[in-house]
């Protein structure tokens, strides 16, 4: 694609880098072809090569963002589906983030609009006050669909209260900071997990379940003192400066420990989470103070399949057989490229897996989208329940608490984090979720052989 950016544009290294990607773009539309807002609307301007015309006259005309724009860059689910198919290697994440970041400094939102992303800014990567809020949520569940349905930003909260949980979960046993001691004789290593902030909230026995699995295969597992949200939640709103200062209190919590007993990785059970982590080094990358402990940083985060799939974690002591519908996250496999390790764990722990039709297509969750364009979240998520009931499994595996949430809104079939599933099978409690009737049916599999 051809630019005109002037010199003094191409001075700003926001300016330049996305003039770079941009510069690479072919205009193919082979991104239309798997883009889930593209594949609903049917509207060119809500594909990535219709958004990717729209912020290039944006920047290049070094104009504030208007409405328009607005409309479409926000349907952006940033599900990162069409960095997988570009065939000329279009980074659009990054070129997406900066034109939020330029919409957040140039367009003034509607009051309704401002509220909204300003108390989801305030409320959920603090686990503190999410955990009050969701107090008041879950009282209020009830009301969600007389909310939705008078539509307008009622339809927002509507769309907030339905994904509340119909109780509040249980605090965590493994309440950080501290250090949690490998169970072997002889230690393999020392790992430290991010805690996250609403997934601890929403399903404390994520973390809980991962760190028995690690514990039990040798390795030693830190919660640091200091860390916090990992800053995905706020970039994706282009709250720039507070995703940085995220960052960079991560960073520094990190190599902390890095520098200090040492770490052989940072494991993350949130796939939303790593692949903003991974990424670290490049948006901290113009800071002199950070952009190299930041690198290292991303060099160490690993998602906890992609760390396990290279760990002994011996015979498993459950032979469930249960059949397994694997919903890869978008930013699983198409954020941090992650798709063949939860399946060839899962698959070696004895549970029978099938890939999802239309596996490639978000299921609507995407951060605080299917709040923020309940219905777009909606129609995705319909989509994906029919295709995941297509399998008839008897249950579902994914590796981001918010497909979870997601996902779960719209299906019987229980869903469990792939550290669970693993942790039960190498002999750790059965998940919640499963309850007796998994139970009942790895017993029945079992006696047949």
């Amino acid at each position: 694609m051809q630019t005109n950016f002037t010199p003094e544009q191409l001075r700003d290294a926001h300016v330049a880098e996305s003039e770079k990607i941009l510069r690479k773009c072919v205009h193919c539309g082979f991104c239309t072809a798997t883009c889930p807002t593209f594949a609903l609307l049917g509207d060119e301007l809500d594909s990535p090569r219709g958004r990717i015309y729209l912020i290039k006259d944006m920047l290049e005309n070094d104009r504030p963002a208007d409405a328009r724009i607005v409309k479409h860059i926000d349907r952006c689910l940033s599900c990162l589906s069409c960095m997988t198919t570009c065939p000329s290697g279009v980074h659009y994440m990054h070129l997406v983030d900066h034109a939020r970041v330029h919409i957040e400094k140039t367009y003034r939102r509607t009051l309704a609009d401002r509220l909204i992303r300003g108390m989801l800014a305030m409320v959920l990567p603090y686990p503190r006050r999410f955990r009050l809020a969701l107090v008041g949520a879950t009282l209020g569940r009830p009301l969600a669909g007389v909310f939705k349905a008078m539509g307008g930003p009622l339809a927002r909260l509507g769309a907030m209260l339905e994904l509340a949980p119909a109780k509040a979960p249980t605090r965590s046993r493994f309440e950080g900071p501290g250090t949690f001691a490998a169970q072997t004789m002889h230690r393999k290593g020392r790992v430290a997990l991010l805690s996250g902030c609403a997934q601890p909230v929403l399903a404390p026995s994520i973390n809980e379940a991962t760190i028995r699995l690690l514990r039990r295969a040798g390795y030693d597992v830190v919660l640091p003192k200091g860390e916090g949200c990992c800053g995905a939640l706020v970039h994706h709103m282009g709250r720039e400066e507070a995703a940085l200062d995220n960052a960079r209190r991560n960073v520094d919590v990190w190599t902390r420990e890095a520098d200090g007993d040492g770490l052989d990785a940072i494991l993350i059970t949130a796939s939303g989470c790593g692949t903003t982590i991974k990424d670290y080094g490049f948006m901290l990358r113009e800071d002199p103070l950070y952009a190299e402990k930041a690198a290292r940083v991303s060099a160490l985060a690993r998602d906890v399949t992609e760390f396990l799939a290279g760990v002994e974690l011996g015979t498993p002591q459950r032979s469930a057989a249960l059949t397994v519908a694997y919903h890869s996250a978008c930013s699983m496999q198409h954020g941090q490229k992650i798709t063949r390790q939860p399946k060839d764990l899962l698959k070696a722990a004895g549970f029978v897996v099938k890939d999802v039709p239309e596996g490639h297509l978000c299921c609507g969750s995407a951060g605080t989208y299917n709040i923020l364009q309940p219905e777009i979240a909606t129609r995705l998520r319909d989509r994906k329940v029919a295709n995941i009931e297509k399998t008839r499994p008897d249950l579902i595996a994914t590796g981001n608490i918010g497909c979870m949430t997601q996902i779960g809104q719209g299906t019987r079939i229980p869903i469990v984090h792939t550290a669970e599933l693993l942790d039960w099978a190498y002999g750790g409690p059965v998940p919640e979720a499963l309850g007796e009737s998994a139970m009942a049916a790895a017993q029945e599999s079992a006696a047949n052989g």
